[in-house]
């Protein structure tokens, strides 16, 4: 017979929250599975996050020239943003639909496997990077043609 104690209840909510558990992996990766537009999102967001201390950079410099320098040299990381979008398109058309995250790591079993982890690390970092130059060479055109007595200009 059950009994209704502290114990008991205790117990049942372990077991429950242990069924809990392994209804949310299969083979140790975690799921749901990623999806391109969830990490194409966050990839966005983390390039539009990243656009604030760029701009505090950019306006910490007092050249004119420097400035541009500056923004010139960051805006080629779009470059390297797109880059890294098509291998991480890649890596992605590579898996074949098994997408793992990174803390999936210890789950996978040959060599091979690690294209599943790679393609969404490139997808997320190609897009902050794109997002990012991209925003660098918007405040490259600003800064160009800002007046000379503006702010903006130096």
């Amino acid at each position: 017979m059950r009994g209704d104690g502290p114990m008991d209840v205790a117990a049942a909510r372990a077991g429950r929250a242990r069924v809990l558990v392994m209804a949310s992996q299969q083979d140790g990766v975690m799921l749901p599975r990623l999806r391109p537009a969830a990490v194409a999102w966050r990839g966005a967001t983390y390039g539009l996050l990243g656009v604030v201390p760029l701009v505090v950079a950019t306006l910490s410099i007092s050249g004119h020239s420097d400035r541009r320098d500056f923004l010139a040299v960051v805006s080629v990381l779009g470059l390297f943003g797109a880059i890294f979008l098509v291998i991480g398109a890649g890596f992605w058309w590579a898996s074949a639909g098994d997408i793992r995250r990174v803390r999936d790591w210890r789950t996978l079993t040959g060599q091979a496997a690690s294209v599943t982890v790679v393609g969404p690390v490139f997808l997320r970092s190609g897009l902050l990077l794109l997002v990012l130059g991209a925003a660098a060479l918007g405040l490259y055109q600003l800064v160009d043609a800002a007046p000379y007595d503006s702010w903006l200009y130096s």
